[in-house]
Parts: C-alpha cells; structure tokens; sequence
C-alpha cells in the first residue's frame, strides 16, 4: 500500500488524482495540502504543510510553481519522496528542485501523461532511424482556446527528447512567416494551434521523400495526467534520492 499526501488537493487535479486512488486498492491518501480547506474530503487537509504530521511513502505535488521550495524542503526534512508536477516554474526553483533531489527521491516531468512519455520513447527512437535518411521532423500541437502558453511545455518536451539523441543540432523553427527561403536540413517545426474546445492533441511528423510518418497522441481529459501520477507514486515509493523522470517509470 503505498500512502500519499496531495498538495493541491483541493485543485481540480487534486481531486481527480483523490478519486482515482479511492479507486486503487494499492494506494491510500493520507493527508491532503491546500491553501484552502473547502471540501469534504475523506483524509485530514492543513492550509500549511509545516503542520503536516502525517507520514507518508510520497508526496504529490500538483500546487502551483509557487511556494514549490517550501514543499521541496519539507520533503527533504521528512525524507518523502517528491513528485513535482508543477508547471512554469523560474529557472532558479529548477536548481533548487535539482539541488534537493541530492538529498530525497524527486521525479519531475513536464506531462504525466502514461502515454505522451511512451511517445517520447518512440520519437527518440524514429528520429535515431530517419533524421539521417532524409526525414525532416515538424510538431503540431493543438489545445483548447483557453491555454495561456503556445508551444506547450509538452511540445518543447517532444521536441527535446529528439534534440538531445543529436547533441542539440536541431534549431526550433515556431513563425516562417519572416523567413522566404526553403526549410534548413537542421531546422524542428514546432506550430500550436488553440481553438474551441480542442482535446490536447499532439503529432510529430516525419515527412521524407514519397511517405510521411505521424506519432500522434490525444488526451481526452485531465484524468491521464491523474493516472501517471499514481502510477509514478507507487514507482517512487522506497526509492533513494535522485532526480527522476517518467522514462524512469516506464523502464
């Protein structure tokens, strides 16, 4: 049984990764961490984490990027293994984070998505077999018109993943409207569309002579990025401090 503490509980995410382990007969939620305290739940909430006194196998943490050393520091003091699933964090909490995973277990990953970190595998493992052979790679991401941020973190994610297979040749290419010249050997597309209510969807293409190539992955609701939480809590259960990823999950 592997006991988990939720910041962010409260929070949209929150509550579905509380539903989700309601349903688990192989993970309890312990305590819940939120700024507020406005919700029924079935385990003990504290507005500040320093009042936690609950012990747990890990910590998930789906708070916003801010306060994240706070949550970081209680992890390292209690010894809890940490799952960051925070978003838009600055590059100094970045270092911080990575400073702390010297000292306790912390997985980050920029999508939590089971699925979208297969695909990351499978792009790496593509562009390894076509980049040389002729094979130009472009992303399309597409999301609903209420996303703030264009590329997505997941994108850019993508795009890095077959980045570092090639020691950084790649040069990310997001506007050709200001550029009339044919498409560079070395140049990665990357276009975000936003409109409606579109599911978050996301292709790479292959495109070499005569035949293209699309890995696509589609995320129906936020419930996908609940479910690798849960899967990466039991992962990071009894694990020694390290900086890991969701490729370490799916190994």
């Amino acid at each position: 049984m592997t006991k988990i503490i939720i910041t962010g509980c409260n929070g949209r995410m929150g509550q579905m990764i509380t539903d989700i382990v309601t349903e688990d007969n192989d993970a309890v939620i312990v305590a819940g961490v939120d700024i507020v305290n406005n919700r029924n739940n079935s385990y003990p909430v504290f507005t500040d984490i320093s009042d936690c006194d609950i012990m747990a196998d890990v910590i998930i943490d789906v708070s916003s990027s801010q306060g994240i050393e706070e949550r970081i520091s209680y992890a390292v003091d209690k010894h809890i293994p940490v799952i960051v699933c925070s978003t838009g964090m600055s590059d100094s909490q970045i270092a911080y984070i990575t400073e702390a995973s010297k000292k306790v277990a912390v997985l980050k990953s920029a999508n939590m998505s089971l699925g979208i970190n297969l695909l990351m595998k499978l792009v790496k493992e593509a562009a390894k077999r076509l980049a040389d052979n002729g094979f130009d790679i472009e992303i399309i991401e597409k999301h609903h018109n209420q996303k703030l941020d264009a590329p997505s973190g997941t994108a850019i994610a993508l795009a890095d993943s077959i980045n570092e297979e090639f020691g950084g040749r790649y040069e990310y290419i997001y506007d050709r409207s200001q550029a009339r010249q044919i498409r560079g050997k070395d140049e990665l597309g990357i276009s975000a569309v936003r409109g409606g209510t579109i599911t978050g969807t996301h292709d790479v293409i292959f495109a070499g002579t005569d035949e293209v190539i699309t890995l696509s992955h589609m995320a129906y609701s936020r419930a996908v990025f609940a479910k690798g939480s849960v899967v990466a809590a039991k992962f990071m259960k009894g694990k020694e401090a390290g900086y890991y990823d969701m490729a370490d999950v799916l190994m």
